[in-house]
C-alpha cells in the first residue's frame, strides 16, 4: 500500500495502547510548538513515550516533548499529544497523520488541533488567538496530500468534502467560552495556510500568502485536519500567534524559533485555560 500502512497496522497500536491504559478518549488533542503543557492539566494522567507505542514515529522538534497522554480535562476523557509530526522532520505525510487513525480506533469523536503561527493579518498581535476557520493546503497543490494512495473504506470516502472542514457548532462555542473569560484581545478567526517548511517565509512568500487570503502561516496541522475529516471526526482547532510575518524589505527583524517558543509560553495559560473550558462543550460521542 502506498501509505505504508495497512488498516491492521493502525488497528494493532490501537489495542496495544487500549491494553495499555483503562482511559477510553473522547476526544483527542495535538499540542503544537511550546503548547505542551495542556496535558499537565489533565488529571488521573497516564502518559506513554512515543519511543514505546508500536508504530510511533518520534517527535525531534524543540518545545515538542514526544508523548502521549490520557487523562481528563474539566471532565473529559482526552488523550493529548505532546509534540506531533512534521514533513520538515522528514517524515511522510502517512507517519504524519498515523496517530489520527489510531485515535479514531480508540473511540475518539472529537480531534482539537492547535499550532504556532506566524501572523499574516495585519489586525493580529503577537499573543493572539485565531480560531480556525479554514485552510489553504498548499503542500496539497503539488499532490502531497496523506489521502493519496488506495483509499480504505473502512476509514472514509474517496473523496471527502473539506468545506466544513472545521466545526462552525464548536467554533461559535468558542467564542462565548471567550466572552466569559472577559480576555482584554478580541478571539481572532481566520484561514491557516500550511507551508512544508522548515525554513520561516520571504517577504515575497507572506505578500503572496497575503494575497490568497491566509490570515496565519505555518508548518503542520492540515495533513492531521484532512485525515481527522476523511475518517468522520469532529475538528475545531486554533492558533497561537506567535510572531508577525515580514513584509518589508526595509525590516530588519527576522524569524526565529526560540522567538516561537518564548511568545508561546508567554500565551500558552491562556490558550491552555480556554481548551479546558471549551471541554465542556463537546457533545458526548452518543450524540456525536
Amino acid at each position: 500500500m502506498e501509505d505504508g500502512f495497512m488498516y491492521e497496522d493502525y488497528e494493532n497500536t490501537a489495542q496495544w495502547l487500549l491494553s495499555h491504559t483503562k482511559h477510553r478518549p473522547e476526544v483527542a488533542v495535538i499540542c503544537g510548538s511550546g503548547l505542551g503543557g495542556l496535558a499537565d492539566q489533565l488529571t488521573q494522567a497516564q502518559a506513554f513515550d512515543y519511543s514505546d507505542i508500536p508504530k510511533f514515529p518520534r517527535s525531534t522538534v524543540p518545545g515538542h516533548a514526544g508523548r502521549l497522554v490520557f487523562g481528563f480535562l474539566n471532565g473529559k476523557a482526552c488523550v493529548m499529544m505532546q509534540g506531533r509530526f512534521h514533513m520538515y522532520e522528514g517524515y511522510s505525510l502517512w507517519q504524519v497523520t498515523f496517530p489520527v487513525r489510531v485515535f479514531r480506533l480508540l473511540g475518539v469523536n472529537t480531534l482539537v488541533v492547535t499550532n504556532a503561527a506566524g501572523g499574516l493579518n495585519p489586525k493580529f498581535e503577537v499573543g493572539d488567538i485565531m480560531l480556525i476557520r479554514d485552510h489553504i493546503n498548499l503542500p496539497g497543490f503539488s499532490g502531497q496530500n496523506p489521502l493519496k494512495g488506495p483509499n480504505d473504506e473502512r476509514f472514509g470516502d474517496r473523496f471527502p468534502a473539506m468545506s466544513d472542514a472545521y466545526d462552525r457548532n464548536m467554533r461559535q462555542k468558542a467564542f462565548s467560552v471567550w466572552k466569559e473569560m472577559g480576555e482584554k484581545r478580541e478571539l481572532q478567526e481566520g484561514t491557516y495556510v500550511m507551508l512544508a517548511g522548515p525554513n520561516f517565509e520571504t517577504v515575497a512568500e507572506c505578500r503572496l500568502l497575503q494575497k490568497l487570503g491566509a490570515d496565519a502561516v505555518g508548518m503542520s496541522t492540515v495533513p492531521e485536519v484532512l485525515v481527522a475529516r476523511h475518517c468522520g471526526l469532529r475538528v475545531f482547532g486554533f492558533s497561537l500567534i506567535t510572531n508577525k510575518v515580514i513584509t518589508d524589505y526595509e525590516s530588519l527583524e527576522k524569524a526565529n524559533h526560540q522567538e516561537v517558543l518564548e511568545a508561546g509560553k508567554q500565551a500558552a495559560k491562556k490558550l491552555e485555560h480556554f481548551v479546558c473550558l471549551l471541554m465542556a462543550s463537546i457533545p458526548h460521542s452518543d450524540n456525536a
